[in-house]
């Protein structure tokens, strides 16, 4: 949510971000905030004033009952109680207002940073850096759901007659690898300076409405029924929501946190062969990372926290490279994302693994996280990076270390996690 004091002094600004995000029908919320912001602050400065009347009007009350003019005293009783009734619809007026700025306030995109391209969708995003050179190995490289047959590492049959379409098993050393990478990613991110945290997989309906926007949510979120309460689509919602409604001391930031946590989310729509099978599911398991820091410590922290993506990638030999989201697809709250993208040999081409986003003030006002130092309070910012998710970095992992008798090579990075297995064999 971005200051309405933005929207005060400069609409024009907020009409061409809007613009720029390809959000024209949004436009009309600029003029419905600025007309709700007048009326608000009207119905206040009138409330003060009567407030201010009510209280010299009481001492004249008193200083006329003293002089015993009780019939002036009476006159101005009277003028206090209709004041009051005024009053009173005053406060329901300014109540009914708020709620519906907050509501159009919500729905005007953040402000998108300077960096990031103009595009309509996730086609016009543009490739920053490549790292490792991507390979194709000389024989074919099968459908994951192939590979993992070969490795007896998974059963989606059974996972669709248990849960349904978009769940599996996964089973031996397959499974264990699946750990594997977690816990070293959780170690590799412990190492960076970050504390390792495991959060509630359920958040309130508060806490969805601040880390995310409303469209957003009707896309991904399960909800509890008879509950007000959802399943965390990522521990970020819940890591971010820890600081709901509170004021941090300045001398604590930044805070780097590492989280782990499963995931759940409707993942709607019909998607191709390459996105069925273990990539595009209802339910994950994650390593994530947020920053909560001062606003002009963000834009360093986003290029340190995509890094460190990067980087662990390609401690486990995995070709990747760091795509930059334009305007048109970067979700409501956010000021500036980067995906990171895995290389596929099957497909040859890159495919998204992880994702790094700015959210400059935006989640801390709607949550409202404040900062406070010797200059005062203010919002924090807040930041979110996926460290890895497998399954879907599975997928990115076999292509990569696949064999051409079935076996995938395990590299050095993840051996002491696998019990010092250099390869899987395969078994079927």
């Amino acid at each position: 949510m971005i200051d309405v004091n933005l929207i005060r002094t400069s609409p024009e600004v907020v009409r061409e971000n809007i613009r720029k995000k390809f959000q024209d029908k949004k436009l009309p919320l600029v003029d419905e905030a600025i007309a709700l912001d007048a009326k608000k602050r009207a119905l206040q400065n009138e409330g003060d004033s009567l407030r201010a009347a009510r209280n010299t009007l009481s001492k004249k009350i008193g200083a006329l009952m003293k002089e015993k003019k009780t019939e002036e005293a009476e006159a101005v009783k009277a003028e206090v109680a209709k004041d009051a009734s005024r009053l009173s619809e005053i406060e329901r007026e300014t109540e009914e207002v708020s709620a519906r700025l907050k509501t159009v306030m919500m729905s005007i995109p953040n402000i998108i940073s300077p960096e990031t391209p103009i595009g309509k969708d996730d086609s016009e995003n543009v490739e920053r850096k490549r790292f490792l050179e991507p390979r194709v190995p000389d024989f074919e490289v099968p459908y994951h759901l192939d590979v993992l047959e070969k490795l007896d590492g998974a059963d989606i049959d059974s996972a669709r007659r248990t849960s349904g379409q978009g769940f599996y098993y996964l089973t031996g050393d397959v499974a264990r690898l699946h750990s594997a990478i977690l816990t070293y990613a959780r170690d590799f991110m412990i190492g960076k300076g970050f504390t390792y945290c495991i959060p509630p997989f359920m958040i309130r309906s508060e806490v969805v409405s601040g880390v995310m926007s409303f469209e957003e949510m009707e896309g991904m979120m399960y909800k509890i029924e008879g509950e007000d309460l959802y399943l965390i689509g990522t521990s970020e919602h819940s890591m971010i929501g820890r600081f709901m409604n509170t004021t941090i001391d300045e001398k604590k930031l930044p805070l780097k946190l590492t989280s782990y946590s499963p995931c759940f989310r409707k993942e709607k729509g019909a998607h191709g062969i390459e996105e069925r099978g273990i990539y595009r599911i209802h339910q994950f398991e994650k390593q994530e990372m947020i920053v909560v820091c001062k606003p002009e410590e963000s834009c360093e922290w986003f290029e340190k926290m995509y890094n460190y993506t990067v980087e662990l990638f390609v401690s486990m030999e995995i070709p990747v490279r760091t795509l930059e989201c334009c305007s048109g697809d970067l979700a409501d709250l956010k000021y500036r994302s980067l995906d990171v993208e895995a290389w596929s040999p099957r497909q040859k081409k890159y495919f998204e693994v992880g994702s790094c986003s700015n959210l400059t003030d935006a989640q801390a006002r709607r949550l409202g996280i404040r900062y406070k130092g010797e200059k005062g309070a203010a919002f924090a910012h807040t930041l979110n990076n996926t460290v890895v998710a497998p399954p879907r970095m599975l997928i990115a992992f076999l292509e990569n270390h696949l064999r051409a008798d079935g076996s995938v090579y395990i590299p050095e990075s993840l051996r002491p996690y696998m019990g010092g297995m250099t390869e899987i064999k395969a078994k079927n």
